[in-house]
């Protein structure tokens, strides 16, 4: 079973609509690199707009039983994920956080409880990762992940659950 611990104040909730202006300021947050664009503030903001619009979109379109819940420190918003829980896997589609709450091991900490979920379903835990994204990389390395499928510029990684690992052979 996996072994982790939940830092203090810290919870997942499933996401509502009154989550929006967050999920908006998180989304500007993750997405510096939009910022860089040149050309006036006003159309910066629209292509921030467009991109947070189209993301959410594609999960819907891909994953129509996504799930979206906010993770919370002492009640305040901090960071968001998207699950899907399918018949074969449970599959991390999104997490962030905002900048301030990030290197404090909250990444960790939800991670560990969505393989906790999984090995309480005996499914694998799967997830993307774009490849040149070392960092979160290596910690998906060290909670147990392994590369199973490179598609440039992601990196499909899975997690099997203790008891799976002699069923599929890992």
């Amino acid at each position: 079973m996996v072994q982790f611990t939940i830092p203090e104040g810290l919870h997942i909730r499933p996401s509502t609509a009154s989550d929006k202006p967050f999920i908006e300021k998180l989304h500007r947050e993750v997405r510096q690199d939009l910022q860089c664009i040149d050309g006036e503030q006003d159309f910066i903001e629209s292509i921030v707009d467009m991109q947070l619009k189209a993301q959410t979109q594609g999960y819907g379109a891909q994953y129509p039983n996504a799930m979206y819940f906010i993770i919370e420190k002492h009640n305040e918003p901090i960071g968001k994920a998207t699950l899907d829980f399918g018949h074969n896997e449970i599959r991390l589609i999104d997490i962030g956080f905002l900048i301030a709450a990030r290197g404090h091991g909250f990444g960790r900490a939800i991670i560990q409880s969505f393989q906790h979920c999984a090995a309480q379903s005996a499914v694998p835990l799967t997830l993307t990762v774009l490849s040149h994204n070392l960092s979160v990389k290596r910690l998906y390395l060290e909670l147990g992940f392994q590369v199973s499928e490179v598609q440039p510029p992601y990196e499909l990684m899975i997690w099997y659950p203790p008891a799976m690992k002699s069923i599929v052979g890992v």
